[in-house]
């Protein structure tokens, strides 16, 4: 199979236009062409890639796969393309970030690191003052990309995926759900559980799993600090649910234990918002791929180490 950047780009459009005519005009094809290529490509791979009795037009099973890959390859790419445009562009603007997830400082500072070494000239801040009204900061201006595990549509705002992850409960050691092997949202019933101190509708584990569920954890403790929370759990005094990036650099601790949520446990994914128009920034493609490829970087160190 002869696969080509145009064809990620082709697959990606009609997805995200819902049919051939939309996606030909956002690509500079014609209609035919657009579909004479698809086709081709069909050929080669010996599978339907689309499912054409449906509107808007939907992709198969093995469509999405390929999408999967021309969400990963396609952003690389575009972002290598604008970096080798920098030097014509200029290297000054401003990159002021607000988070929703209290935990991605585990992981964005590092990709800042590096960011600001090669962007001296861009004004770096974390504005964790508009952390609970995030979005609204961004459309307004105050800041200029939010750290969310919630897309939801805006205009001017484009939601450009970075990595996916596992919401996991942690555990005492000597907890007796552990030996189920997982956890299901009624095992919170009876437990106390801690959180980050977030909005709730912003906590995987209650938006995700409890509250789906119309289940309520007996009591809700809130603290501010990773550390202080993994003692507190370690001593038997609640659970909580973190994503796998922060429990991995203490999956050694010998009184912790970790659990999926449910029998094949949960996979979410992380989005940095930005304004659309500022996705031409090449320091903005910088930091974006950064912070699709350090974060995984990182846990696949913590994971061999």
């Amino acid at each position: 199979m002869h696969l080509e950047l145009r064809h990620l780009r082709s697959l990606r459009a009609i997805h995200e236009q819902g049919g051939l005519a939309r996606a030909a005009e956002v690509l500079n094809l014609t209609q035919s062409a657009l579909s004479h290529q698809i086709k081709a490509l069909e050929e080669q791979a010996g599978v339907e890639l689309f499912l054409r009795k449906t509107k808007p037009l939907r992709l198969s099973a093995a469509g999405m796969r390929l999408l999967r890959t021309a969400e990963q390859v396609l952003p690389m790419i575009e972002a290598a393309e604008a970096e080798f445009r920098a030097v014509e562009l200029g290297r000054a603007g401003r990159l002021h970030v607000a988070m929703e997830c209290h935990h991605c400082f585990d992981w964005l500072l590092p990709v800042l690191d590096q960011f600001r070494r090669a962007w001296p000239e861009v004004d770096l801040d974390i504005r964790t003052s508009l952390a609970l009204k995030a979005l609204p900061a961004l459309v307004r201006g105050q800041v200029d990309m939010v750290i969310s595990s919630d897309p939801e549509e805006m205009e001017g705002v484009a939601f450009q995926p970075l990595f996916d992850y596992a919401p996991t409960m942690v555990l005492a050691a000597n907890h007796p759900l552990v030996a189920k092997g997982y956890a299901e949202p009624q095992d919170f019933a009876d437990q106390t559980l801690i959180t980050y101190p977030m909005d709730r509708p912003r906590l995987d584990v209650f938006s995700q799993f409890l509250d789906p569920a119309g289940i309520e954890p007996a009591h809700h403790r809130q603290i501010e600090q990773t550390a202080v929370a993994l003692m507190l759990i370690a001593s038997g005094r609640g659970v909580a649910v973190m994503p796998d990036w922060v429990l991995r650099a203490h999956a050694g601790n010998p009184e912790l234990a970790m659990l999926p949520l449910g029998p094949q446990g949960m996979l979410r994914r992380l989005y940095a918002a930005v304004r659309s128009d500022d996705l031409a920034q090449p320091y903005m493609a910088h930091v974006l791929r950064l912070a699709r490829t350090e974060p995984v970087r990182m846990m696949r160190a913590l994971a061999q180490g």
